[in-house]
C-alpha cells in the first residue's frame, strides 16, 4: 500500500511539473520550440515599434489620424473576421503605408487545436489580408500570446516569424497616465510594444497612444514598423 502511494505521487508530481513546464512555454514571449519568435532586437540604436492588435473596427479612422499628426508608421495585427466586418477601414491602415500582420481568423487561444483549424485561421486571414491590397506575407501573433505545439510547427513549416512584444501597457494599467509612464520606465532600444486601442470607447487608448509617442519622441526614440526593427539585429 505504501509503494502504491509513492508512486500515485511520483506520478502526480510529474504530472504537476509537466502542466506547469507547459503552461510556461505557452505563454513565454520570447521562446518556442519550432521556428522563429521576436519578442524584440537587441541593439543599441534608440527604435521601437509600435504594434496594435485585433481590429479593424470603427476606431481605426482615429488612430490612423493620430499616426499621421506625428509621422509614424506602425503594425497593425489584424482579426480575419473583423476584416470581413471592416473591410474598408481595413483597406486604408493598407493605404496609409503601415504594416500588417496576421492575428487569426477568430482570435481563439491557438493551443490544443488541430492542425487543419490551426491552417484555416491563419490562411483565412492571410487571403483576407491579401484581400485588402496588402502583397507583403504577414507576420503572425497569436492571440493572447498563447502557443505550444501545433501553432509554431505551422509557422516554422512556412517559413513563418512569431511576434510578440515586451511591453504591454494594457496589461498593467487603466489609465492613460499610467500606461505612458510605464512605457517610459522600462522603454529600451528595439522595444516592440502591445498595445488595444480597437474596441476602446473611451478615448483613453488614444490618449495613452499620443503620450507614449510624444515621450518617446522627446527621448529620442524612432517608430518603425516590425519588419524594419527585424533589420537592427545583430
Amino acid at each position: 500500500m505504501k509503494r502504491k502511494l509513492i508512486t500515485i505521487g511520483i506520478v502526480l508530481l510529474l504530472m504537476c511539473a509537466f502542466a506547469f513546464s507547459a503552461y510556461k512555454l505557452m505563454n513565454a514571449r520570447n521562446y518556442q520550440l519550432f521556428g522563429n519568435i521576436t519578442s524584440h532586437v537587441d541593439t543599441q540604436e534608440k527604435v521601437v515599434a509600435l504594434t496594435f492588435d485585433d481590429g479593424p473596427t470603427d476606431k481605426t479612422d482615429a488612430i490612423l489620424a493620430l499616426l499621421e499628426d506625428y509621422q509614424v508608421k506602425a503594425t497593425f495585427f489584424l482579426i480575419g473576421q473583423d476584416i470581413e466586418k471592416h473591410p474598408e477601414e481595413a483597406k486604408k491602415i493598407a493605404v496609409a503605408g503601415h504594416q500588417i500582420g496576421n492575428h487569426t481568423y477568430s482570435h481563439k487561444r491557438m493551443v490544443l487545436k488541430s492542425p487543419s483549424f490551426i491552417k484555416n485561421e491563419i490562411e483565412k486571414t492571410d487571403a483576407l489580408i491579401a484581400s485588402i491590397g496588402y502583397q507583403q506575407t504577414p507576420f503572425v501573433r497569436p492571440p493572447y500570446g498563447k502557443k505550444l505545439i501545433g501553432f509554431p510547427h505551422y509557422l516554422h513549416k512556412h517559413q513563418r516569424e512569431t511576434i510578440t512584444w515586451n511591453l504591454e501597457p494594457d496589461t498593467f494599467f487603466t489609465k492613460a497616465e499610467e500606461k505612458i509612464n510605464y512605457v517610459k520606465e522600462n522603454i529600451q532600444p528595439g522595444s516592440i510594444i502591445l498595445m488595444h486601442p480597437m474596441y476602446d470607447h473611451t478615448d483613453n487608448e488614444l490618449q495613452a497612444i499620443e503620450g507614449i509617442l510624444q515621450t518617446l519622441i522627446d527621448e529620442g526614440y524612432t517608430f518603425v514598423t516590425i519588419e524594419e526593427l527585424l533589420q537592427y539585429q545583430k
